[in-house]
């Protein structure tokens, strides 16, 4: 049975490091808001934004009937220096999510988004020499690899990669070229739709070409004339997100029904996640969160 879960970001609790960060809608309201619109789930959320004191994280979670499913991870993963890093907060999010009990859930990989100033400028028109070396090649699907061995070996809890515009995994031939390059038993795929549409793809594609490989789902809308206008005005990736580029479901170009149809049919059973990216302190996260758990609910889940 598919279960319906949201997260921190769609309240604005974002991992990147910005000056809005004190306009964060505290961790306290957000669960409560999750629950009351409807969700039976939530992510992590960046470190720290939840207690990071096992039993005091699972009874949060506990008093409001939620589980918790996930958490993001960003790592540099194309500089090998920053990997012993990298694999210290890994080991530090599954061990938390372990010892809450949470031994179901995974780590959610991804690049260190939003810090690559090219890639931040060019999100939704990355080009190919905007991308790695093969040397850094080796480096990000090796590192990635290595992490979800060790958090495995160690937790047994699971890793999947979570692509992402504004990081070094964007576009659906770096996808491709990522899931060649790492081992399909030990990384995961986390399919975000508003991503991949973002990146230049169409979801539906994924989801065929990496049925057994999707481990994790994020349900994401993208509008395309909104992506279109930031590229006329020269903006980077949080500037569209500012203008709404990530909009409510149902409002944006992903074709949800076909999804939700398609994950049927091939049996997928786990969660899936819906994010709607805000910048803190914008637009109104409780009732776009309601939105969208009416909007899946037209869908049948």
């Amino acid at each position: 049975m598919i279960k319906i879960a949201n997260a921190p970001c769609s309240w604005g609790a974002l991992e990147f490091d910005l000056e809005e960060k004190s306009e964060e809608i505290g961790f306290e309201q957000v669960l409560d808001e999750i629950k009351e619109t409807g969700y039976v789930g939530t992510e992590l959320g960046d470190w720290g934004y939840m207690p990071t004191t096992p039993s005091l994280l699972r009874q949060e979670v506990d008093k409001r009937g939620l589980q918790l499913l996930g958490a993001f991870v960003p790592v540099a993963l194309a500089d090998p220096t920053r990997h012993e890093q990298g694999i210290t907060t890994a080991l530090k999010t599954a061990e938390l999510m372990y010892q809450a009990g949470y031994k179901n859930a995974f780590i959610v990989l991804s690049d260190d988004n939003g810090t690559v100033p090219e890639r931040t400028k060019n999100a939704g028109r990355i080009s190919p020499q905007m991308g790695l070396t093969e040397e850094q090649w080796e480096h990000y699907a090796q590192g990635a690899n290595n992490i979800a061995k060790i958090v495995k070996d160690t937790f047994g809890i699971r890793t999947v990669f979570h692509h992402h515009c504004a990081g070094y995994i964007e576009t659906p031939e770096e996808i491709d070229i990522l899931m060649a390059m790492t081992d399909p038993e030990l990384l995961g795929l986390c399919l975000d739709m508003g991503h991949y549409a973002f990146g230049g793809g169409n979801p539906m594609e994924a989801l065929k070409k990496y049925a057994n490989r999707i481990w994790h789902v994020h349900f994401k809308d993208f509008n395309p004339e909104i992506a279109q206008l930031s590229r006329e005005r020269q903006g980077d990736y949080f500037d569209a997100i500012k203008r709404g580029v990530f909009c409510k479901l149902g409002d944006g170009a992903v074709d949800f029904k076909e999804i939700v149809d398609h994950l049927n049919e091939i049996g997928y059973s786990d969660w899936i996640v819906v994010e709607q990216d805000i910048l803190p302190g914008m637009g109104h996260p409780k009732a776009c969160a309601q939105a969208n758990r009416d909007y899946i609910k037209t869908l049948g889940l």
